[in-house]
């Protein structure tokens, strides 16, 4: 589980997004960007990540991270039939996507969930099947493309593995 209030949690820049998901509160914001509040806590002071559109990112450029690389072989971090729970904010008038894929250690990228235009002004809970079976470790990645106004933004907090199986 990962809220954010301390770290990334092992979740890292990918290697093949042009900017960075930052992690920040509401309190340290210009009003009208992203969520009044983090979905943790509740509250102007809790942590989130987050991106939002810029003038110094060129139209499509991408914010990608990755999660630490999962394995089915290891009893204690069981995923197999698993599920990824996660909040999102995705508010703005020119908003893009949020793209969460699946990504096996030869990189092949399975998509997940696309999510394209505003979803509204409030977190929203998603939860995604984690496909596949047998002992190939993977990853999650959560892309973001913020769009062109100044007020658009998308918003991940509450990330979760489930471990039943």
């Amino acid at each position: 589980h990962c809220n954010f209030e301390f770290d990334l949690c092992g979740w890292k820049k990918d290697e093949n997004g042009d900017f960075d998901w930052n992690l920040r509160t509401s309190s340290t914001t210009k009003m009208g960007t992203g969520p009044a509040t983090d979905h943790t806590l509740q509250e102007p002071s809790g942590h989130y990540i987050f991106i939002k559109s810029s003038f110094l990112q060129l139209p499509g450029q991408k914010a990608r991270i990755s999660s630490p690389v999962l394995s089915r072989r290891n009893k204690n971090c069981k995923v197999c039939g698993g599920v990824i729970l996660f909040y999102y904010h995705m508010y703005g008038a020119h908003i893009e996507s949020l793209i969460v894929y699946q990504r096996t250690m030869a990189k092949h990228e399975n998509i997940l969930l696309n999510l394209t235009g505003n979803q509204g002004n409030f977190w929203q809970r998603k939860a995604l099947i984690l496909a596949g079976d047998g002992d190939e470790d993977f990853q999650v990645v959560f892309e973001g493309i913020a769009g062109k106004g100044p007020k658009d933004g998308i918003a991940l907090d509450d990330l979760t593995f489930s471990r039943e199986c």
